[in-house]
């Protein structure tokens, strides 16, 4: 345990001492900001180029469709124009032409755009508004029914429900479904990326030892198992404090931005650009949904989230990154991982697409199965978490995600011990079954 306990403190010591290390731990927070941030701001900056548009209405009954915007600036004609790009003198100050030949309502088709180069995305949308409005008014006039415009406008109805949880003491908790799946996916990404990243970081720990030949000297001092052992948790220690400093470091950005900004507003912006990230609809995040944020965010257990994260995240660690050392002493080069490392990536991926799914139904069979799943449970089991889950379910995933990574190291300390010394062979599954076969 002495050997176990120095190794531990020799590896962890000499990678939150790296350069790397300090970088990417100051660095992640401040990108993870600019990603919820970055996209408002590039909305609101916009495009501020004011530009000319030339309406010829050769039926002239949209002369009052096109009002002036803050870009554009519309010309109305009913004169037969052709556009020639080449022989206009005026076309360098003209933007685009919006040629209308026909009565819309009757012919859809008959209003063409006219460009030397492809008009923006904005420009079309607020065409396309601007007529679409009109003819909407337009055809709902035609109907002829006295104050129909004002039947519609009282017809419409606008409901926010409340959802309200019901806690085992008798209390009761408002609850909202939009923060819950937002907090549940942050939740399982950051869980599906450690996986990946500290995982291959234990392969490529193992692998250059291995190469460098350094091993040899080791294992003649150190056990084989003990040395695995060792350098799995000290690179899990090292993400646990890399994580821990990233949690301080957002909260200390997001909270007085907060205060400064409005939290509403910085929470719908970071809710906008998470639901456009998994595809969310429009709908999935009403108007409104976090005007009362501070109160929902209430709802939430966060520290029953944040332990339930880190025994996750210990726990799918383990057995992952066992899995991934087994790998690195086996093989030689990184070309030689690829098919030992495929199988474990489209496990990790199938369960990062189990939880997104998870999200939508976190009670559903799938949902429950898979959270129970060892291989699946780190990543589907933090999505449901914040939708309230049943104690004896985190608790039976935990055993069995424990139980599981105790085993998978057992199996990848009998492959680690031989594989590790193992040099210029190309290595098969039926080779690695009888690593883990052999006697001590």
């Amino acid at each position: 345990m002495n050997k176990i306990s120095l190794i531990i403190q020799q590896e962890y010591l000499s990678r939150v001492k790296r350069k790397s290390f300090i970088l990417m731990t100051l660095l992640t927070p401040l990108l993870f900001i600019a990603v919820m941030l970055v996209p408002t701001w590039l909305a609101e900056a916009g495009d501020n180029e004011h530009r000319n548009i030339v309406i010829a209405d050769q039926t002239g009954l949209y002369e009052s469709v096109f009002t002036d915007t803050g870009n554009y600036s519309f010309h109305y004609t009913t004169r037969h124009i052709t556009p020639r790009y080449d022989t206009d003198g005026d076309s360098e100050e003209t933007y685009a032409y919006i040629v209308i030949s026909d009565n819309l309502l009757n012919n859809p088709k008959g209003i063409v755009i006219y460009s030397e180069k492809q008009v923006n995305a904005d420009f079309k949308s607020t065409v396309e508004q601007l007529i679409n409005t009109y003819l909407t008014e337009e055809k709902i006039a035609s109907y002829n029914i006295p104050d129909i415009k004002k039947l519609i406008a009282d017809s419409k109805t606008n409901i926010n429900i409340a959802t309200i949880r019901l806690e085992e003491d008798g209390t009761e908790a408002e609850t909202s479904t939009e923060l819950a799946t937002i907090i549940g996916i942050i939740s399982t990404i950051a869980i599906y990326m450690f996986l990946l990243l500290y995982g291959v970081q234990v392969m490529q720990a193992v692998m250059q030892e291995k190469t460098s030949r350094i091993v040899e000297v080791m294992v003649s001092s150190v056990k084989p198992f003990d040395l695995m052992f060792g350098k799995i948790t000290a690179i899990g220690l090292v993400g646990l404090t890399q994580f821990l400093i990233w949690v301080i470091f957002i909260a200390g950005i997001i909270f007085p931005m907060g205060i400064l900004f409005g939290v509403g507003k910085v929470s719908t912006e970071a809710a906008n650009t998470l639901s456009s990230m998994q595809g969310l609809s429009a709908t999935t995040l009403p108007a409104g949904a976090f005007d009362n944020i501070e109160h929902l965010i209430n709802g939430i257990h966060f520290p029953e989230l944040f332990i339930c994260f880190i025994l996750f995240f210990i726990g799918g660690y383990m057995l992952y990154s066992s899995l991934f050392a087994a790998i690195g002493s086996a093989v030689d080069s990184e070309a030689d991982t690829q098919q030992f490392m495929v199988p474990v990536t489209v496990i990790i991926i199938v369960a990062l697409y189990l939880g997104i799914y998870s999200a939508q139904s976190p009670d559903s069979g799938i949902a429950l199965w898979s959270s129970l799943f060892p291989f699946t449970s780190p990543i589907v089991m933090m999505v449901r978490i914040p939708f309230g889950v049943p104690a004896w379910q985190i608790v039976l995933s935990l055993v069995i995600l424990f139980a599981s990574f105790i085993g998978a190291i057992w199996i990848s300390s009998r492959i680690y011990r031989v594989g590790i010394l193992m040099y210029g062979k190309k290595i098969g599954y039926k080779e690695i079954v009888k690593w883990i076969k052999y006697k001590e």
